[in-house]
């Protein structure tokens, strides 16, 4: 009885103190911000992916650029991938590198099958009809293959290794397996023993102990406005407020210490269920405004997480010349740049 009394008395004392680290007032140090870009939901916009990513590198000048390794592009046919240099023809892989290198703009480079934007798993189709053994062994040889091709690659910082792998309520995706998980982060480690990788998490629906406790980078996301399927309607997390992201920081930072943490995911879009196109603009702005935008980013910067990669660039984009709306890029602009 009295160890258990010990026990509780112990838990009860590490959780007051992570508290008292949540109400410890962030650095004010300037936060860096970047962007995350996938061109194949940029083409979904009916935009010029290539013209939109450049836009995107020279005009808002990121810190960062979040890229992914789509496998169902990389690899559209088995063992042959697309990593075509050509100045005149460069896959769509080499051109976003490349642009961004050029440039000076840090790039963290994402790999494997659940990666950034629905579906989330970008699965090539000749994986159908494979085993779930098979499946792994051709899944391991792709992220070999992309780590290879742009390890030596000074620009790309960090190895992201699957995107939020452990929110099992979103995306189409087969359930997670923990061990193959483990052998996937060990494989890049392995060809990479240099550039850090980069483990994400869902910052309103997991705890981040499983994830936190791989990879050398935790990254969180930081949603605020989205439709909730079972309400039925658009929802405000008001409960998410920055000290819940920094008690959570606490509890990583007492197990982990050391650890690097960034927002990988700051919600800077209109959450939708029909997709942007199929979305008309006044409903978009029921959960991305301006003013929605402002406080979303206002309230993550009181986290005194740094750095954070915003969400939605490619629709700002479209905003701005699709739209006639071009306040939320400028809006974007201002704050990468300020």
């Amino acid at each position: 009885m009295r160890i258990l009394k010990k026990f509780l008395i112990f838990i009860a004392a590490a959780i007051v103190l992570v508290w008292l680290i949540t109400l410890i007032p962030p650095k004010a140090e300037k936060i860096e911000y970047g962007v995350t870009f996938s061109y194949p939901y940029a083409e979904s916009l009916g935009l010029d992916w290539r013209q939109a990513y450049l836009a995107i590198l020279d005009d808002l000048k990121p810190k960062y650029v979040r890229l992914s390794a789509y496998w169902d592009k990389v690899e559209a046919v088995r063992d042959q991938y697309d990593f075509q240099n050509d100045p005149e023809n460069q896959s769509e892989m080499n051109f976003q590198v490349n642009e961004a290198g050029k440039r000076g703009i840090k790039i963290v480079l994402a790999v494997g099958r659940r990666l950034p934007r629905w579906p989330e798993c970008h699965d090539p189709s000749w994986i159908n009809n494979m085993d779930a053994g098979s499946v792994e062994n051709a899944q391991l040889s792709y992220v070999e293959a992309v780590v290879r091709q742009y390890q030596d690659n000074p620009n790309i910082v960090a190895w992201q290794v699957e995107n939020e792998p452990f929110l099992s309520s979103f995306g189409i995706c087969p359930p997670l397996d923990q061990n193959f998980y483990d052998r996937e982060i060990a494989l890049v480690k392995k060809l990479d023993p240099v550039k850090p990788i980069l483990i994400t998490d869902s910052g309103e629906l997991n705890w981040w102990i499983k994830a936190s406790a791989r990879g050398d980078i935790f990254g969180t996301t930081f949603y605020r406005y989205v439709y909730s399927d079972v309400l039925r309607r658009y929802w405000t997390n008001f409960y998410f407020y920055p000290w819940v992201y920094r008690f959570k920081s606490g509890i990583i930072r007492m197990l982990h210490p050391g650890k690097p943490i960034m927002i990988s995911e700051l919600e800077a879009e209109p959450w939708t269920t029909d997709g942007i196109t199929s979305t008309p603009l006044d409903q978009q702005f029921q959960t991305m405004s301006l003013d929605h935008f402002g406080t979303i980013t206002s309230l993550a910067a009181k986290t005194g997480i740094s750095p954070q990669l915003l969400w939605g660039a490619e629709w700002w984009y479209w905003m701005k010349t699709a739209q006639n709306h071009p306040e939320f890029w400028e809006k974007a602009k201002n704050l990468i740049n300020n």
